[in-house]
């Protein structure tokens, strides 16, 4: 039966975040930035990728593993200060948000990893 939509076929997931959430998909993400007053640049969405294989690899993600670690994977660039130039309402925070994912208690606290 070609042509016919199997009702019971996963998703296809986009290769380049292969951990996103199933209901998931760039336009999401661009939606949020976008009603957030941002434009997604090739750093935006490095951030998604690693948010999403965070959570992908773990089941109770911990803020401060993933702040630690994000600031460990943007280091070169200055770190966890870089990612919040990237996102002023929280590299975790917003980034989960942009991400399809609930971000860990205490990233939607604004005093966490401040810079300011």
């Amino acid at each position: 039966m070609s042509g016919i939509l199997n009702p019971n076929a996963i998703p296809a997931t986009d290769p380049d975040f292969p951990q996103a959430p199933v209901d998931w998909n760039r336009s999401v993400a661009e939606e949020a930035a976008q009603h957030d007053g941002l434009e997604l640049t090739a750093d935006h969405w490095r951030t998604i990728q690693a948010l999403q294989d965070y959570f992908g690899r773990h089941d109770h993600p911990n803020v401060r593993e993933l702040h630690d670690a994000l600031d460990e994977s943007f280091h070169a660039q200055g770190g966890i200060k870089y990612l919040y130039g990237l996102f002023p309402g929280g590299p975790v925070a917003q980034g989960c948000r942009f991400a399809g994912l609930t971000a860990p208690s205490g990233a939607v606290d604004k005093s966490f990893g401040s810079v300011q």
